[in-house]
């Protein structure tokens, strides 16, 4: 592999885009004048973006608009500024559902690889990027493959995310790609039943910022009667997915299962099991991380989970 080559891992998520060093809040909005702040700001073919802000309402893909090559701009620009440069030749290492795997692949890689030569301006500094090969792996799986040989037995690995809930079984350090499942059970729809509850009993509703507050650090300084109303809707999502768990034959008390993504900490502030065999990966970075490392081993030539 080209030593001057970058491999960026993306993270694509409905509520905020990962890279191995920072997160962006997944909101993009065109700006018709140049704005007096830099902060967040995306610079690209003679137009204005504020990246961050209010996150976007999720849709059927993300491939139907501009909105993620946009914040997928931004990515770079912040991952590239961490890393001290300016001008760099990139691979892209990004992720999908393995159950959405072959069906989305083709057109993520279309939709992020559409220009070979980039130049933008973020957060005041510009960027020349040269966009040498799109890769994709599942997610789930790349949250833990740097420490999969670590686990006794075959895990399950559960991915709680904004939108989907990915629940993946591990056979000798391998996806069993006929039990893996993705459902629609993720963490802005736990927000939302928050929030209609919220509505039924206070007359009003709490901005996702301070629910997320609740998520992380279990409480929060907030009026007592929402806090308590957020925390009772909180462990009821935790029990949710555990009794998803049970659906599907997992033995709680025995069975190695690792929570990553956002919802890890959920799991782990509100719900109700906390025994040796259950492990929380808690940094929502933990994916676009694992991107990086499964393409560096397919660019070795040690890999088969990333195309």
């Amino acid at each position: 592999m080209d030593d001057n080559i970058e491999i960026i891992g993306i993270d694509h998520g409905w509520s905020s885009v990962k890279t191995a060093h920072t997160v962006i809040v997944s909101g993009v909005k065109e700006m018709t004048t140049e704005p007096a702040l830099i902060d967040n700001l995306l610079e690209f073919d003679g137009k204005y973006y504020k990246v961050g802000g209010q996150r976007l309402e999720v849709r059927n893909t993300k491939v139907e608009d501009e909105n993620y090559y946009l914040l997928t701009l931004a990515a770079i620009g912040a991952e590239l500024r961490h890393r001290g440069k300016s001008r760099a030749k990139v691979v892209l290492s990004v992720g999908l559902p393995l159950t959405r795997f072959g069906a989305e692949k083709k057109d993520f890689v279309t939709y992020l690889s559409r220009r070979k030569q980039l130049n933008f301006k973020y957060e005041g500094r510009h960027y020349t990027v040269e966009i040498e090969k799109v890769m994709v792996s599942p997610q789930c799986y790349a949250a833990v493959v740097d420490r999969i040989s670590t686990f006794k037995d075959n895990p399950m690995i559960i991915d709680i995310g904004s939108w989907t809930v990915d629940i993946m079984p591990i056979i000798k350090q391998l996806p069993d790609e006929a039990r893996c499942k993705t459902l629609a059970k993720g963490l802005i729809k736990c927000i939302r039943e928050i929030n209609e509850e919220l509505m039924r009993s206070q007359n009003g509703e709490a901005p996702e910022i301070y629910i997320q507050d609740v998520m992380i650090n279990g409480t929060s300084d907030i009026n007592e009667q929402y806090l308590a109303i957020i925390q009772d809707g909180l462990r009821k999502f935790a029990e949710k997915i555990y009794n998803t768990l049970k659906e599907l034959d997992c033995n709680l008390s025995l069975m190695p299962i690792v929570f990553v993504g956002g919802g890890a900490v959920v799991m782990k502030n509100f719900g109700e099991y906390h025994g040796k065999n259950i492990l929380f990966i808690e940094d929502i970075r933990a994916n676009a991380m694992g991107y990086e490392y499964l393409a560096n081993l397919r660019l070795h030539g040690g890999s088969r989970l990333v195309g």
